[in-house]
């Protein structure tokens, strides 16, 4: 048993591990020590000052890290190479490294096989990269029989006796180990103990545990033993205490608990002087463990325990004198037993260090992030000889208070992830509702999540542009959560000749969350520039939904394909026509019927000063179009009272929220009787739209119409305008739904008028590039089409 209860101490907080990469705890120059947490950093942490002391910032996730022998260099191992202060390897998923010497080893997974290659460091200097020495492959083995290839490799190196390298330092690091020469000389060969040649063994994932002799002409790596699980540690111990010297056993551990102790057998036994390997298992997982001379510390993430491999209490590995048990190899269930030491939650361990009074320490990284220092108590076969039934049962319960704090706090961080975790499904649940719900939708229904607009003329620093303000509705029963955006194109249908013809859309996105039913969200774009004619405008709605922002940094720790992390859902479309950009002006004043005296002269002068110039003004050439509209309809189709329609007309095109788009305007200015409205275009063009009542004779009776005409200096403005006009009451006549018969000879008349007119145009075209008149020939023809209209009945 045990003297007192182990004592766990808190030094640092590194926040929750990540799962791409692995979590270490290592120790390197001086009191350094180099710590991963599973993600892009190394954090170097003074353990003399328990301060952190730098973080290195990796552009992968680190998988493993080393310290050469001299304590100068440190090597990490990324995804994307591996890295030396400034130097980078390009070798690429890197899965462990180890320095022997001046060599360099890497262990990275190819497509066909396992490759170990051998580097040259530079002690020159440190921008000089490594010098390749030699690469050696061991092939995959079957698909079905491979294990868990992410996991890390382990590597080792083990010498003949006590010999090491001459620049390793006084206490050689966890992944070098002496041998015995008896044992060395049997597992590897008289030809390696002759030349003195370091062993280098590969723990793989898939289970077997290969070796490579390094300086042997002509070597290779083969297969020593496989455990069938993934390889999660391999390391030498003295199983006897005869063995101080150098190790007398290997052992391995795998990731579901099965172990296996390599020794030499001695002479005079029954089996003969050969390599004796027994097979056993303990408690799993192994999520990371390390040794001392005699003793492995390993966790299984719910407890860190120990196995006392000398010990004849804790197992049969040493078992006193040459009196081997059987019963350990034919029952390798009862092969070892651990103690725990009632530490939870250990993802990392490094070698531990023993002090002058027996005192064991170990570095631990917790799966929250916490740096521990793990003190053991010191351990004699006296005191647990001569301890009594009650300190045993205060230790016990003691032990059993320690483990029911762990377990709770355990079970506290496993509710807050099922918490979550639950909640990220209710809101993907959300997400999928919502896709649902608007792309089971036809392009004519009203989509319970759409957008409706508003445009306005401002002013900021002395410029004038058009705004729109797009309004987000969610009329659904669903909630629009983290993770939309909502995603709006601004296309010109039309563009200005000088600017080649091609029109460019804008694309602008507005992030967004917890946006619930009944709800809406605002958001301004500008749409176009005083001075900008490219109108119509459509302005193209969409929700798009990332799961890189749904999920976050914290949980989106595996790379997810881009195509497959976003996608699209179409809303609506709106428009921004003439008419939604036309900036009213108050209309002309009527003449007076008498002028002033000052009035009078200005007048005068005036005259004087055009004929001094040559002659009268010129006036612009002004361009025209119409629409005609029987009053009988816009009455019903508007619910107007009987009477002149002519204001109401003009009153509604202003106000009528075309294509899903109104205008803010504080009134509408009129003339009253007149019906007149002046304005500026987007061209800054002055536009005049006129409203007013014609008879009209037919066959059958007179009739009484509404003429809307649309007069300018600009054609663009007429065109765009009058095309503006005409959807409007398009529109108004698809939900009037008006049922008049039209009489036969007037649509024979307006298909001979069409025809007409088609003519007209083919030979503007065809004649006109010959002559270079296109423009005008085909502006004339479009002035005969809008002053002669048709009736719209």
């Amino acid at each position: 048993m045990m003297e007192g209860r182990c004592a766990a101490e808190s030094w640092a907080e590194f926040g929750l591990l990540g799962k791409s990469g692995s979590s270490l705890v290592k120790c390197g120059t001086g009191t350094d020590v180099f710590i991963c947490t599973g993600g892009e950093e190394v954090y170097v942490f003074t353990a003399q000052e328990k301060t952190l002391r730098a973080v290195l910032q990796m552009p992968a996730a680190v998988r493993d890290v080393v310290v050469s022998h001299d304590e100068q260099l440190l090597f990490v191992a990324c995804w994307s190479g591996v890295y030396c202060v400034n130097v980078q390897l390009l070798v690429p998923r890197v899965s462990s490294l180890l320095v022997v010497g001046s060599v360099l080893l890497t262990l990275c997974r190819t497509d066909a096989s396992w490759s170990l290659t051998l580097y040259q460091i530079q002690r020159t200097s440190q921008s000089d990269p490594c010098d390749l020495l030699a690469s050696f492959s061991l092939p995959l083995v079957s698909p079905k029989v491979q294990s868990d290839t992410e996991s890390r490799c382990v590597l080792v190196c083990v010498y003949p006796g006590d010999l090491m390298p001459a620049s390793s330092p006084p206490h050689p690091p966890r992944s070098h180990y002496p041998l015995q020469p008896l044992l060395f000389r049997r597992l590897f060969g008289a030809e390696a103990a002759l030349s003195k040649s370091p062993v280098v063994l590969c723990g793989l994932p898939d289970g077997r545990l290969s070796f490579l002799p390094l300086r042997i002409p002509g070597s290779r790596l083969r297969i020593l033993h496989s455990l069938e699980q993934s390889v999660v540690f391999v390391g030498a111990s003295a199983v006897m205490e005869t063995d101080a010297g150098c190790a007398g056993c290997l052992i391995a551990l795998g990731k579901q608990g099965r172990a296996v102790l390599i020794r030499a057998g001695r002479a005079g036994l029954e089996g003969g002087g050969g390599t004796r390997f027994t097979l056993g298992c303990v408690p799993g997982p192994v999520e990371c463990a390390c040794m001392d001379q005699s003793r492995v510390y390993y966790s299984t993430g719910s407890d860190l325990l120990m196995v006392d491999l000398w010990d004849g209490s804790s197992g049969t590995a040493g078992r006193q004198g040459d009196k081997e048990d059987e019963a350990s190899r034919s029952n390798p269930a009862a092969f070892l037993t651990p103690i725990s030491l009632n530490v939870s939650g250990v993802v990392a361990l490094h070698q531990p260090a023993r002090s002058s009074a027996g005192e064991v320490q170990l570095l631990s990284l917790s799966v929250r992030g916490r740096l521990q220092s793990i003190r053991l108590p010191v351990r004699t076969q006296e005191d647990s000889l001569s301890k009594g039934p009650s300190s045993q049962v205060g230790r016990s319960v003691g032990d059993i208070l320690s483990a029911i704090g762990d377990i709770c706090e355990r079970a506290s961080v496993l509710k807050t992830i099922i918490r979550s975790k639950n909640q990220i499904l209710k809101q993907l649940n959300q997400v999928v509702n919502i896709s649902f719900l608007l792309s089971n939708r036809s392009e004519s229904d009203l989509k319970p999540v759409r957008c409706r607009g508003s445009v306005r003329w401002s002013r900021l620093l002395q410029r004038d542009s058009l705004n729109l303000t797009c309004v987000l509705e969610n009329l659904s029963p669903f909630v629009l959560e983290r993770g939309w955006t909502l995603s709006v194109t601004v296309l010109p249908l039309s563009c200005p000749l000088e600017a080649g013809g091609e029109a460019s859309s804008v694309n602008y996105s507005f992030p967004f969350s917890g946006l619930g039913p009944g709800e809406s969200v605002e958001v301004s774009l500008p749409v176009a520039a005083a001075g900008d004619a490219s109108f119509p405008v459509t302005v193209t709605c969409s929700l798009l939904f990332s799961l890189w922002r749904f999920l976050g940094q914290e949980e989106a720790t595996a790379p997810l394909d881009l195509q497959s992390a976003c996608f699209s859902l179409p809303l609506n479309t709106l428009t921004v026509d003439w008419l939604h950009a036309l900036r009213l002006s108050d209309p002309p004043a009527p003449a007076r019927s008498s002028s002033s005296p000052a009035d009078l002269l200005q007048g005068f002068i005036s005259s004087r000063q055009l004929r001094c110039r040559g002659g009268q003004a010129s006036r612009p050439e002004e361009y025209s179009a119409r629409v005609r509209v029987s009053s009988e309809l816009l009455r019903d189709a508007l619910g107007l009272a009987p009477g002149s329609p002519r204001v109401s007309l003009l009153e509604w095109l202003l106000s009528e929220g075309c294509g899903g788009v109104k205008m803010e305007r504080k009134g509408i200015k009129t003339d009253g009787s007149s019906s007149v409205i002046c304005g500026s275009a987007p061209d800054n063009a002055t536009v005049k739209l006129t409203a007013e009542e014609v008879n009209v004779e037919e066959k059958t009776k007179p009739l009484v119409i509404v003429e809307v005409q649309v007069k300018s200096s600009s054609v663009a403005a007429v065109c765009g305008l009058h095309h503006a006009v005409l959807r409007r009451i398009q529109t108004l006549l698809q939900k009037a739904g008006s049922s008049r018969m039209v009489p036969t000879t007037d649509l024979r008349l307006a298909l001979q008028q069409a025809e007409e007119q088609r003519g007209q145009v083919w030979e503007a075209s065809s004649v006109g590039v010959s002559s270079g008149q296109t423009p005008p020939l085909l502006l004339r023809v479009y002035q005969q089409l809008r002053d002669g209209p048709l009736l719209i009945l």
